[in-house]
């Protein structure tokens, strides 16, 4: 069986009640570090595969000022990633998420797989990052409210449809993701939701989303927006991922404006001096 049965610390180390509020408490959005373990991500994929490389750059990431490292190891891109099973997920995860854990920043475990998540919680995640909203994996909602850990609910679509109103369509999804939670025990206090910048979305889709993003404050919990080198950016100036930084900065500043509280980011370092030089100025205003 892989989940395994929940440490001993696990409770009352970083996946403790705490956690979310500390994040949420802080004067500008908390900002989370994206760790890919993956072969095949739209954005860095191979570069951080190598269990030495990913533990340099979460290190990196938090002398940047990450407040959350997300660590994923299947791609979960919207166009052409392949899926992998849990034991290959695990087996990309086990030599990494330790130490990553170790660093003492809160970890949150980017999968859509129950038992993978539950694995990763035991390890001392503190975080579940559910690209599916809790809808893909019926034993993911039981596995959070076991654990009593925060849990990021994101908008998702199989494919996207032009034709849709995507706001109506983000709420729909959130009201059922919503419901999923309260049957199974999840406090509304450990719910963060996700648009998804990205998924299941056309370009223009998602700008509208960011632009839209302060009307899914209507559900009373904290936002977190992850546009980080989306490919909408080169529909307004053609790029690579790599070149995109200027455009996700831009978003971000954008959502932390209409009220996002954690940022989803590649480029910490540069995100967390954009949100921090911003504050600094609107204090003097």
């Amino acid at each position: 069986m892989i989940a395994a049965q929940p440490s001993p610390t696990a409770a009352t180390g970083p996946a403790g009640h705490a956690v979310l509020p500390a994040l949420l408490s802080k004067p500008t959005p908390a900002v989370m570090g994206v760790l890919n373990v993956t072969p095949d991500s739209f954005s860095d994929g191979g570069q951080f595969a190598a269990p030495e490389s990913a533990l340099a750059q979460a290190r990196r990431m938090v002398a940047e000022g990450a407040d959350i490292i997300d660590i994923g190891a299947e791609s979960t891109r919207p166009y052409g990633s392949e899926p992998i099973s849990a034991e290959e997920e695990l087996r990309r995860l086990q030599p990494v998420l330790p130490g990553v854990v170790a660093l003492g920043v809160p970890v949150s475990i980017d999968s859509m797989k129950s038992a993978v998540v539950a694995w990763a919680l035991d390890q001392g995640a503190a975080i579940a990052n559910d690209v599916w909203g809790l809808q893909r994996d019926a034993g993911m909602a039981g596995v959070v409210a076991e654990r009593g850990v925060p849990v990021i609910i994101m908008h998702n679509r199989d494919s996207a449809d032009p034709a849709i109103d995507i706001m109506q369509d983000i709420a729909n999804f959130f009201a059922a993701s919503l419901d999923i939670a309260a049957r199974a025990g999840i406090s509304t206090d450990k719910i963060v939701l996700d648009p998804g910048i990205g998924f299941g979305k056309t370009p223009e889709q998602s700008m509208i989303a960011l632009a839209r993003l302060a009307e899914l404050q209507s559900f009373g919990l904290p936002l977190l927006v992850g546009a980080s080198r989306k490919r909408f950016i080169s529909t307004v100036t053609p790029s690579e991922p790599h070149q995109r930084l200027g455009g996700s900065i831009a978003a971000h500043l954008l959502a932390a404006e209409n009220g996002a509280r954690i940022i989803r980011a590649h480029d910490v370092a540069e995100t967390v001096q954009a949100l921090r030089v911003t504050a600094a100025i609107r204090e003097q205003g």
